[in-house]
């Protein structure tokens, strides 16, 4: 089930604004002046001199570069037509092969693949960095399909349509220049497309605002107006969705990051869906389908935030608001994903943070229940084969010592066929995992994973690194990372994950217990997590660090200012800093639903509070830092790290460093060997300040 709501928010916007004239480093936010990038470099140097002449840089960042290298790796496909597709990197392709096979060939253990474009090449005769950013392909005939491509890993990408059966691009096709373009088919020769028209087609955040239809042989000039959202809006798109014949034409009109007018489109006429703003919706055959952010009451009845509702779409249209209930959260479980199937729509559940299936069927129009069998410990990953003519799914199993697992299944159907494991890349021998509780500044409870070795000493003097993010209701699950198992397990040291609020393990309960004003509770409970571990014996603040990217980045900021005491090191990767500038930078304007507005004087009261960039102070002794970014980074702006690590320094700090890649957009890195870098310096960097000392 495709939520174009959520994957159209996640990408980036472009705008800016002029810099705050009152801030001695401001002039750090023009991104590629000559000035900014001599700073930048200049301290590259420096932090790469310290890092990688430690004798386990190299070897370290060989070995993950040889691991995400690796053929080993399950290359998961999505099945289009009779065709199963991958995209591949590895040392002989770094930028990647998109490539396809046949069912029978992915069961072998070394299938053969029928390249479709190779990145490599095209990259070399275009003579662009491109850097994949994905295909949208036409539904049902898998025919065409619009390439986006990014140059350095940018979000801004350039659209270009493809033949599948040609392999090659189609001249005279749709074609758009590089900018946040959302484009979806409806048909071969005509296009739903949302892009930059031209001064005053975006939001304030960067996204379009406008939707046009597109016809094939026409100029985008020419293309026709469909809908027009508000430059205070968030974004407008537009998709076709559904299943089993049953398509619709769905405007989506994003007015803050959770809400969102539906709008039916037609034959050319435009329907509002009456649905709370709140909702995300989708479609099963003859079925609406409604997910709830809040509590919604309807005909006489309360369904919880969180719920999954069912209803006859026909009827539903007419008026009648009977809903069958699919999915209502208890105490301590959240609906972390559906998606659906011909015959089914399967839910992936979360019951204290690890994962376990439902299913229900819809037949002769009525629903039915029932549970999946699944491994009891860890994530599972669902998703559907062809969802319009077939009930097959793949279904996924990790945990953080056991490699993924990659099962075919048939829904209603009990077992599963293997289809691939990834080998082991780290040596979890005398390893274990546990799950504990932290109790937050208000009392709420909040749970953490730990991987240690068996048998630990709790002398309090583990070298510990405590990941966290806290925020648009990701929940961060247990996850089988090799970067972590050569970087840090395989040494002796311990990973605490943490599940604080704002994340969506509890689902959307969880979340807003941090929105704006309440943004404190998420802080206050890695700071918990933080305490309790010294209180097990697991470690001590000397030898605690910590790590966290782009909303985590910001909580490692917040980390740094508000209790530098209880940590020895930091890494902040693509970090959100600067709160009162972070709205006008980027897609800044589109997180406001989260953080709040801070040009509101009321709302910047409670984010002045925990906005790092305000709150460094000179003569504070602070814990080892790391900033992380990337120039390339079009969604969080890298003028954050740099004015963060410039204050710093001039309050006198001598102990951060600066490191920005001078690609690979919001990832950090636009191929492996950067990515093994990263990696590297960021582990190596944590075992120096937390080991190498010997605090």
């Amino acid at each position: 089930m495709q939520q174009v709501l959520t994957a159209a928010l996640l990408l980036g916007g472009a705008t800016a604004h002029p810099a705050d004239a009152d801030d001695p480093h401001a002039w750090l936010e023009d991104v590629d002046a000559p000035r900014s990038l001599a700073w930048v470099r200049e301290h590259n140097a420096v932090s790469t001199a310290r890092i990688t002449q430690d004798p386990a840089f190299g070897p370290l960042r060989d070995d993950i570069r040889a691991i995400l290298d690796s053929k080993d790796r399950i290359p998961y496909v999505h099945r289009m037509g009779a065709r199963y597709y991958n995209f591949w990197r590895d040392a002989e392709h770094p930028r990647g092969l998109w490539r396809r096979t046949t069912l029978d060939e992915y069961r072998k253990p070394q299938p053969t693949w029928e390249t479709v474009l190779d990145l490599d090449r095209l990259a070399s005769e275009e003579r662009e960095n491109w850097v994949w950013q994905g295909a949208v392909c036409r539904e049902d005939h898998w025919d065409r399909c619009l390439l986006h491509l990014s140059r350095g890993g940018a979000d801004a990408a350039v659209v270009r349509e493809f033949d599948l059966a040609t392999r090659s691009f189609v001249a005279g096709g749709f074609e758009l220049p590089e900018a946040k373009s959302r484009v979806y088919w409806i048909d071969r020769d005509s296009l739903f497309v949302g892009t930059d028209f031209g001064p005053g087609s975006l939001t304030d955040s960067g996204y379009p605002r406008i939707v046009k239809l597109w016809r094939r042989g026409t100029p985008l000039s020419a293309a026709a107006k469909v809908y027009e959202g508000q430059a205070t809006d968030v974004s407008v798109t537009a998709a076709v969705e559904g299943q089993r014949g049953a398509r619709h034409q769905l405007i989506t009109r994003a007015t803050s990051f959770y809400t969102a007018e539906y709008w039916l489109r037609e034959n050319g006429h435009l329907q509002r869906l009456d649905v709370p703003e709140h909702a995300i919706v989708g479609f099963f055959g003859p079925q609406l389908l409604v997910q709830l952010r809040k509590d919604w009451e309807v005909a006489g009845q309360r369904h919880a935030a969180g719920s999954l509702l069912a209803a006859d779409f026909s009827a539903f249209r007419q008026g009648e608001r009977r809903f069958q209930v699919l999915f209502e959260p208890g105490a301590t479980t959240a609906l972390e994903a559906f998606t659906v199937t011909r015959s089914f729509v399967l839910l992936s559940i979360l019951d204290k943070v690890k994962g376990r299936l439902a299913r229900w069927r819809f037949e002769h129009g009525h629903w039915s229940r029932g549970d999946i069998d699944a491994p009891a410990f860890g994530s599972l990953g669902v998703a559907a084969v062809d969802a319009d003519d077939s009930d097959d799914y793949f279904l996924t199993h990790v945990d953080f010592l056991t490699p993924d697992t990659l099962y075919l299944a048939h829904a209603g159907r009990e077992g599963r066929e293997l289809l691939k494991q990834r080998p082991a890349f780290f040596d979890a021998s005398g390893l274990q995992i546990e799950q504990y509780e932290a109790s937050s500044r208000d009392g709420t409870r909040v749970p953490y994973f730990v991987v240690h070795r068996k048998a630990m000493p709790l002398d309090g003097n583990q070298p510990t690194l405590l990941y966290g993010y806290g925020g648009f209701e990701i929940s961060l699950t247990p996850s089988y990372s090799a970067s972590i198992g050569k970087g840090w397990l395989e040494k002796g040291g311990v990973y605490v994950l943490a599940n604080i609020r704002g994340g969506g393990e509890f689902g959307p309960r969880w979340h807003e217990a941090a929105l704006k004003e309440k943004r404190q509770n998420a802080y206050d409970d890695f700071v918990a997590v933080a305490q309790d571990l010294v209180a097990r014996g697991i470690t001590k603040p000397a030898r605690l660090g910590i790590m966290g990217g782009s909303n985590g980045g910001l909580l490692m900021g917040v980390m740094l200012t508000q209790h530098p005491e209880l940590f020895g090191a930091v890494v902040c990767q693509v970090p959100l800093l600067d709160m009162r500038r972070y709205s006008h930078l980027l897609a800044g304007a589109s997180w406001m639903a989260e953080y709040g507005d801070p040009d509101d004087p009321q709302q910047w009261e409670y984010i002045r509070r925990y906005s790092p960039y305000q709150n460094l102070r000179g003569g504070q002794a602070y814990p080892d830092v790391l900033f992380a970014t990337s120039t390339r980074d079009d969604r969080v702006h890298p003028g954050h790290a740099r004015k963060m690590m410039a204050r710093m320094e001039e309050l006198g700090v001598k102990n951060a460093w600066y490191y920005e890649n001078i690609e690979g957009g919001h990832a950090g890195a636009a191929d492996n060997a950067q990515t093994a870098y990263l990696a590297a310096l960021a582990y190596t960097f944590l075992w120096q300040a937390l080991v190498g000392a010997q605090r």
